[in-house]
């Protein structure tokens, strides 16, 4: 079995809730402060097919590093022209930032989090902007060694070069390193291809994609991994 040493958490979806839709809220403060004759549902869709676009182009290495903030402006931009509205997109996606930045941590994860802190260094490795990844991080209860984002690296998961720069920011081998998250593709395949231990949260029981893959460690619950890494994460049926 593995020695671990060192565990590394996704942060949306996996320590602090952020489901699909989630943005939607943002939307009407957007409509609302800027008077946009619109409804949520016409903006979020207009918007969204630039957002499921730069999730897949932002793992192309051909391609310059784009951040969320970025991106996102460029959805309201297109969003507004499409539309016809004369909207001020720096603003919508800095409310849009502000909204992001205070996500609920789900109910497990403080208390889970310092359990594994008992015995384990930790630290956080997240597709996400500084902008609003550190100060919703203000909101734990819980502290952690490194955090390293995508802005910082310039590079997004599942990209193995974001896991290495983690491993080297903290000076560990990744057969001595676990990471946690909720997604089999930037997560799962991401450390696999990085040489970690990968556990994945699958709180809503998501049918494991035979493409990718396949996670070796899963839980429902942050609460489960404490006793999963204390067995040393001995292979699971």
């Amino acid at each position: 079995m593995p020695r671990i040493t060192t565990v590394i958490f996704d942060m949306y979806e996996t320590l602090v809730q952020n489901p699909h839709g989630t943005g939607k809220s943002s939307f009407a403060k957007i409509i609302e402060q800027q008077g946009l004759n619109t409804t949520v549902d016409e903006l979020w869709d207009h918007w969204l097919p630039a957002e499921e676009e730069f999730q897949i182009t932002r793992v192309d290495p051909d391609l310059p590093f784009q951040s969320y903030f970025n991106a996102w402006k460029g959805g309201f931009e297109l969003s507004f022209s499409d539309l016809k509205l004369v909207g001020d997109s720096q603003a919508a996606t800095h409310q849009f930032f502000r909204d992001v930045s205070q996500r609920d941590p789900y109910p497990e994860t403080d208390d889970a989090v310092a359990e594994v802190q008992k015995r384990w260094r930790t630290a956080i490795l997240s597709n996400a902007d500084d902008g609003f990844l550190l100060p919703n991080l203000e909101l734990l209860q819980v502290g952690f060694d490194t955090v390293l984002t995508s802005e910082q690296a310039k590079v997004y998961k599942p990209r193995p070069e974001l896991f290495q720069m983690m491993l080297a920011q903290l000076g560990v081998a990744p057969e001595e390193t676990a990471y946690v998250g909720d997604r089999q593709l930037e997560d799962v395949m991401g450390a696999v291809q990085a040489g970690m231990h990968p556990v994945w949260i699958n709180r809503n029981n998501k049918p494991v994609d035979p493409d990718l893959p396949a996670p070796s460690h899963q839980i429902s619950s942050l609460l489960e991994l404490p006793k999963l890494l204390a067995n040393g994460l001995a292979t699971q049926t």
